[in-house]
């Protein structure tokens, strides 16, 4: 997909939806002072362009005992040009991101996991066992500083009071 650019109005109608994905269609109408039709033509058309690409709630990780976040850098024989082995890094449940690299690593992947033993089981019987991964290097997160899913936007957004 293209870069595509966002007028101001989009750009606030992005802003407030990262803040809040359940914002109404309303109160973003309220929010811009614009019709709530206009509200929702222009997010259906965010959709459509792959803007927006989807809605989640965020769920504290300690909550489902998976309060414990590790980084596993990854090298394989065959290289990242191997769609098979990203696949199935990918569909390891307690894996969240699979990022090819650039560099030694072929693969950096952001795990979840209740503890380090549950980490190892991981290592062991489900990245371990992908033919062609040839080592990992795991880093424990002791303290997490910052961690969004909301991207910066290109021009001055919406303050963060509206909601």
């Amino acid at each position: 997909m293209s870069s595509p650019s966002l007028d101001p109005t989009d750009t606030q109608i992005v802003a407030m939806l990262q803040l809040n994905g359940r914002m109404s269609q309303a109160d973003i109408a309220r929010a811009l002072e614009i019709a709530p039709s206009a509200v929702l033509e222009r997010i259906r058309k965010l959709e459509s362009r792959g803007v927006i690409t989807g809605y989640a709630a965020l769920v504290d990780p300690a909550a489902l005992n998976a309060q414990l976040l590790a980084f596993i850098a990854v090298r394989a024989s065959s290289g990242p040009s191997d769609d098979k082995t990203s696949r199935l890094l990918a569909a390891v449940p307690e894996v969240l991101e699979v990022h090819h690299v650039a560099g030694e690593d072929c693969y950096f992947l952001k795990v979840r996991a209740r503890d380090p033993q549950h980490i190892a089981e991981i290592l062991r019987t489900r990245i371990g066992a992908i033919s062609g991964i040839t080592s990992t290097r795991t880093t424990i997160v002791l303290e997490t500083i910052k961690e969004t899913p909301r991207l910066p936007l290109p021009t001055p957004a919406v303050a963060e009071e509206v909601h």
